[in-house]
Order: structure tokens, then C-alpha cells, then sequence
């Protein structure tokens, strides 16, 4: 598209508001919390003067996005999906936001969340759960059982994965070309796998967490969700770098780098962790594993079965460091200097419980309860500093297993296909994150970086998504063998409903959706 801008195919003004009507007939998969319509079409006639005196500011010039409700955005309303934080206003933009902006993309709106991002659902924000598109296409209709589309009925819609809920449904159903997402334990890749599209989360400290409001200081990265590896590499080379406002950025450099059409992966070692057949993998996800390790061997790389030994209590030492950190991090949230503030006025004592109360949702105040149950003095020692320990452990797992030589490791990235909503809130918020994260937050532990690719699509006519794992700091390596596997599986592209969708390189819809 950014092609089709450069040669005034069509203008930066007309893909706005294309995206714009396309939010409007979409608006039931509540994907965005707030729709920024003047401010997006502002920046699109921006654009569009640079266009006209050919002195674009590069690719994302006038390319319309959309960025998680929990990076800080100045004018713009930053909820977290919480009534603590419900009309709070940034005076400030995140560092990834502000990049973006200097690189003229339209920021679309913000997008819906787990509340203050703690959940695999996107169903537990204070402004409702966001629905999977893929629910609404054609793949899934015709796959699922007649009876649930009777005419009065809606369909069994499924869920997008979490928490990044909100970014992979916009970037699944056209209405933004790239999305930021937030990814501490894999709520990037997670959603990105439900809703068919691509996932990054990159190396620990390769792009700012400024303004990214915390989750787990230690393991949160700004995540890219996009609808292919290509412009995934484009997103990221517009981001990373250090910063001056967040101390854990690398120090060097950053260079761009567009990624090589791989014809030969015979050089290439792909490591098959033995751990990540896990309880509750389905047979599907499995049968389609081993297709992609077969793909490899069949095309000459090298495809070894490795072990990471620690694996097994990763999804609990995760559990212990991510509460322990959301207990620290939400103290802020007291109602006193911005978001939430109770009226309660008997004393500050009774004002800070009454705000927390009101504020938080059963989730957020369990984490952090549990976060302050692991530092009490007398646990200190056997919770936290075991599970940093612990931590340490799973990283070195890592780096033995590159050192022997492999160069990006083969994984599942999620156990099964989206479930329905009715059957996914059966179970608690606790349980299904213990569940849905389990593949993918060792590489938040590490701090490597890790994609999500579509694959194939389910039994149910569903998005699957394959993770791949790369060395530290070694994104070109590991975008350019997700981008040669993206090649060879040749996912589907999204057939929804009524929305005529054909691809003239410009757009890749005719009118303006108008959904059944």
C-alpha cells in the first residue's frame, strides 16, 4: 500500500477514511476503545501535502495503524480497559507512539485490551470482550454445526486470545495495516495466532518501554502485529533503538534491514523442543508441527530435537515474578495523582482501599494480592528470589541449546484454536492465562524474540500459528526464516461475510464493509 501511496494510486486522506468506515461496520467486534477520527484524518491530509511534494518521511508515510489502550498517548484517552484509569488523558506519548508519528503513519485509535493488560482473552476489559473476525468468515461458517446459525441466533462466536485482543482483530479484519501490541507473557503472539495474523515480540530491550504503561518491568516489550513478516521487518526497524527515557534500550545502533528472499535453508539448524508437547497440545496443533519440521528437513535445513530441561516450571516461576511485580507497579494507581478517585473521604487510609476497590477488577486485585503474598518478609526468599533462581535457569536453557549451534527454535504457539466465548469464561482468568501462556512466556523470561506465523487453518476452519524463537538481538535471522516459512504454507487470506475483498495492490476492499 505504501507503493500504491507513492504512485497516487490512492490518497493518504481516501485510506483513512476507508479504515475509518471500515471501523464504523465492524464496530460489533470491539476492537477499539476510542476511535481518534479528526486527529487520524488530520494526520492523513498531513501526509497527503508531503505526497504531493514528493517529499514523503518514508514507508509508514500515511499508512493507517492502531495501538494498544495501554500505551500513553498525548490528546488521546489511555484506559488500560479499566475504571481506574477510564478518561485519563496522557500528557505525553509512548516513545513507540511518538516514532511512529515522526514517521507519518495515522494513528486510527486505540484498541481494546484485557484490563490493564492481564488476561489471554481480551474478555476481561471494563469495555467488553473483543470478538474474533474469523468468526464472521466464511472458513468458520461453513465449518461449523448448522443448528447455531438458525437466523435468530447469533453465531458461536470465539474469542481473539489476549491481551493484545484489540490490536489482532483490527489487523485481522483490514481495518488498520499494523497494530502495537504489549507482550510480557505472550499477549502478542497469543492473539496473533487466534486471529491469523503475524506477532513480533522482539528482544528484550530493542525498543522502548517508555510510556507502555508496566505490567512486569522485566519481561514487557511493545509487540507488532501486522498481516505479514515483511511488514512486521518495516514496523521494527521504524522502532527499535535506544532511548535516553528508558535505561534498558540497547545502547548501539539500530540498522534497519530489509529481509533476503530465502532460496536455501540447507545451512539452517531448526531446534524442536521436546517440552513443548504439552499437556492439552491438540493433535491438530501437533500433526501440524511436525508438517512444518518436515518442511524444513524436506527443503534441506537441519531439523534436531533439543531439550529444555527447566520448561516444566516456567508457567509457575512466571506466576511468582509477573505478581510480584503487578503488586509494585499498581501501587501507583492510589487516587491521588491521576485515574480513579473515591469519594470516600473518611480517611486517606479508607480513600486508597475505597479507589482500589472501585478501581481494579477481581483479577487485577488478586494478582495483587498474590504479588504481596510472595513478598512478605517471610516468603521473600522462598517465592521471589527461588523464582528469579529459577528464572535464571530457563534463560542458560536457551543459550545452551543456541550455543550448540542451533539458529532459530520450531514451537507451537498456542495449545489449541480459539475457543467460543460461552466455553472460554467457564474457567477463571488465573487458569486459562496459566494455560494459555504456557508455550510462549519462556521467551519473555529469556527476553529473546519470538513471531508468531499463520499457518493453517483448523478443523473449524479456525487460524492456527506456528512460533518461532531466535537468538538475542537476532531479528533479521529469525524474520527472515519466518518470512520464507510464511511463504511456503500460504495462509489463507480472511473471506468475511459481505465484504467483498479482492487484492489490486492498493486495498483490500472494493467498499466499505457492510457486514450480515
Amino acid at each position: 500500500v505504501s507503493e500504491a501511496l507513492k504512485e497516487g494510486r490512492v490518497t493518504p486522506t481516501e485510506l483513512c477514511q476507508r479504515c475509518l468506515s471500515l471501523i464504523k461496520s465492524t464496530r460489533f467486534l470491539n476492537a477499539y476503545i476510542t476511535v481518534a477520527e479528526e486527529t487520524a484524518l488530520k494526520q492523513a491530509e498531513a501526509s497527503e501535502e508531503r505526497y504531493k511534494r514528493g517529499q514523503p518521511l518514508g514507508v509508514l508515510d500515511g499508512i493507517p495503524i492502531a495501538v494498544k489502550d495501554n500505551f500513553n498517548t498525548a490528546g488521546i484517552e489511555t484506559t488500560c480497559a479499566s475504571n481506574m484509569l477510564r478518561g485519563y488523558v496522557s500528557p505525553y506519548n509512548a516513545t513507540v507512539v511518538q516514532k511512529l508519528l515522526d514517521q507519518g503513519a495515522v494513528l486510527l485509535g486505540k484498541t481494546n485490551l484485557d484490563e490493564f493488560a492481564m488476561g489471554s482473552g481480551s474478555t476481561d476489559g471494563v469495555f467488553g470482550p473483543v470478538r474474533n473476525p474469523w468468526s464472521y468468515s466464511r472458513q468458520y461458517k461453513e465449518k461449523s454445526v448448522p443448528e447455531s446459525h438458525s437466523e435468530d441466533k447469533e453465531p458461536d462466536w470465539v474469542i481473539t486470545g489476549g491481551s493484545s485482543g484489540g490490536s489482532a482483530a483490527a489487523v485481522s479484519s483490514f481495518t488498520c495495516f499494523a497494530a502495537l501490541g504489549s507482550d510480557t507473557g505472550g499477549s502478542t503472539r497469543n492473539p496473533a495466532a487466534h486471529c491469523g495474523v503475524v506477532g513480533l515480540k522482539p528482544t528484550y530491550g530493542l525498543i522502548s518501554r517508555h510510556g507502555l504503561i508496566p505490567l512486569v518491568n522485566s519481561m514487557d516489550v511493545p509487540g507488532i502485529l501486522t498481516r505479514c513478516v515483511d511488514d512486521a521487518a518495516v514496523v521494527l526497524g521504524s522502532l527499535a533503538g535506544h532511548d535516553p527515557k528508558d535505561s534498558t534500550t540497547i545502547q548501539d545502533n539500530f540498522k534497519p534491514f530489509e529481509l533476503p528472499n530465502l532460496t536455501d535453508v540447507s545451512k539452517l539448524s531448526i531446534g524442536i523442543p521436546k517440552e513443548y508437547h504439552a499437556p492439552g497440545l491438540s493433535s491438530e496443533i501437533l500433526s501440524l508441527w511436525s508438517k512444518a519440521a518436515d518442511l524444513f528437513q524436506n527443503a534441506g535445513a537441519k531439523v534436531v530435537e533439543v531439550s529444555l530441561p527447566h520448561t516444566r516450571y516456567s508457567i509457575v516461576c512466571y506466576h511468582v515474578l509477573c505478581t510480584a511485580e503487578v503488586a509494585s507497579n499498581m501501587a501507583r494507581f492510589d487516587g491521588l495523582e491521576y485515574g480513579h478517585r473515591s469519594d470516600m473521604n473518611e480517611s486517606t487510609e479508607s480513600m486508597y482501599a475505597a479507589t482500589r476497590r472501585e478501581g481494579f477488577n477481581d483479577v487485577v486485585r488478586g494478582r495483587i494480592l498474590s504479588g504481596n503474598y510472595f513478598l512478605l518478609k517471610q516468603n521473600y526468599e522462598k517465592y521471589f528470589i527461588k523464582a528469579q533462581k529459577v528464572r535464571r535457569l530457563i534463560a542458560n536453557d536457551f543459550v545452551k541449546v543456541f550455543r550448540s549451534g542451533i539458529d532459530v527454535l520450531l514451537t507451537p504457539t498456542t495449545l489449541s484454536d480459539a475457543a467460543p466465548y460461552l466455553e472460554f469464561i467457564k474457567e477463571d482468568n488465573r487458569t486459562r492465562s496459566a494455560q494459555d501462556d504456557i508455550l510462549t512466556q519462556a521467551a519473555n523470561m529469556a527476553g529473546l524474540p519470538a513471531i508468531n506465523v499463520p499457518t493453517a487453518l483448523s478443523e473449524r476452519g479456525l487460524p492456527v500459528g506456528l512460533q518461532f524463537i531466535g537468538r538475542s538481538f537476532q531479528e533479521q535471522q529469525l524474520l527472515t526464516v519466518a518470512k520464507w516459512f510464511e511463504k511456503q504454507v500460504q495462509f489463507p487470506l480472511i473471506q468475511l461475510e459481505e465484504v467483498k475483498i479482492h487484492d489490486r495492490g492498493v486495498f483490500q476492499h472494493q467498499k466499505s464493509a457492510s457486514f450480515s
